[in-house]
C-alpha cells in the first residue's frame, strides 16, 4: 500500500487538474494495485460472510473525481480512496465492509479506517433499524462488544429519541442515531504490513454478526417496500 498512501499524500498537496494529468499514468497503476487488493477483500469476506460472494471490484469502488457542484471546495479529487463491500454492492442500501485509505486527514472525522455497519440509511431501513433495536437490542450490543477495538461512530444521531419510541429505552442512546456504523482507525503500520489483508479480514470477521443484524433489518424493510 506504501504506493497508494505516497500518491494520495501528494494528491492532497497538489489537488489540481494539471497535477493530476501529469500524473495519469501513477494513478492507473495505483488505482490497479487497490483493485487487486479490494478483490483479495472481497474473496476473504465471503468466507464468513456469502452475501457478498461474486461482487466485482467495480460495484465495491468509487470514481476519484468529486462532485463539486453542491461543495464550496472546489478542489477537483477526492484525497481518499475506499473499497465498501456489502451484498449486492455499494449502491444496495445494505450494511457492509469498509476499507478506507486517507493518509492526510482534514477531518476529525476520517483518516485510515475499517468500518462495518449502515451509513446514510433511507428512512424505511432508519425505521426498520431501530425497531430492530427495539427488539433486539441486548443482541446488537453483544455484536458490538464482539466487535473488539471497533466503537459505535455518534456523530449523526438526534437529541432526543425519535417519536414512535419510547424514551425510557435501555437502548434510547442507539435509537437517537442516523447511522448506524462501527469504525476503527487503522495505523499507516497497519497499512504498511506484509499481511495486511490477514490483519484487515481478522477484523472484518469480527463485525460480522453486527452486519447480519442490521442487514436482517435492511431486508425486512425493502420487503416491506415490496423490493
Amino acid at each position: 500500500m506504501k504506493e497508494v498512501i505516497d500518491f494520495f499524500r501528494r494528491l492532497h498537496d497538489n489537488n489540481d487538474r494539471a497535477w493530476f494529468d501529469a500524473h495519469r499514468a501513477e494513478w492507473a497503476h495505483v488505482k490497479g494495485r487497490f483493485a487487486a487488493f479490494t478483490e483479495r477483500l472481497i474473496e476473504g469476506i465471503s468466507e464468513f460472510d456469502p452475501t457478498v460472494r461474486g461482487l466485482r471490484v467495480q460495484d465495491c469502488t468509487y470514481r476519484i473525481a468529486r462532485d463539486t457542484r453542491f461543495s464550496p471546495d472546489k478542489s477537483p479529487y477526492k484525497t481518499y480512496i475506499g473499497a465498501y463491500i456489502a451484498p449486492k454492492g455499494k449502491k444496495s442500501g445494505f450494511a457492509g465492509y469498509y476499507f478506507h485509505i486517507e493518509p492526510c486527514c482534514d477531518s476529525l472525522v476520517w483518516s485510515n479506517l475499517l468500518s462495518a455497519g449502515l451509513y446514510c440509511p433511507e428512512p424505511v431501513v432508519l425505521r426498520s433499524v431501530r425497531e430492530e433495536i427495539l427488539d433486539n437490542g441486548a443482541e446488537i450490543a453483544a455484536a458490538i462488544r464482539k466487535a473488539k477495538g471497533f466503537g459505535i461512530v455518534e456523530e449523526n444521531k438526534l437529541k432526543r429519541v425519535p417519536t414512535g419510541f419510547p424514551a425510557d429505552s435501555e437502548y434510547a442512546e442507539m435509537l437517537k442515531l442516523k447511522d448506524f456504523y462501527i469504525a476503527k482507525r487503522i495505523t499507516e503500520e497497519f497499512l504498511l504490513s506484509d499481511d495486511l489483508l490477514e490483519r484487515t479480514l481478522a477484523e472484518f470477521r469480527r463485525t460480522q454478526p453486527f452486519v447480519a443484524i442490521l442487514n436482517r433489518a435492511v431486508q425486512y424493510a425493502y420487503e416491506e417496500m415490496g423490493g
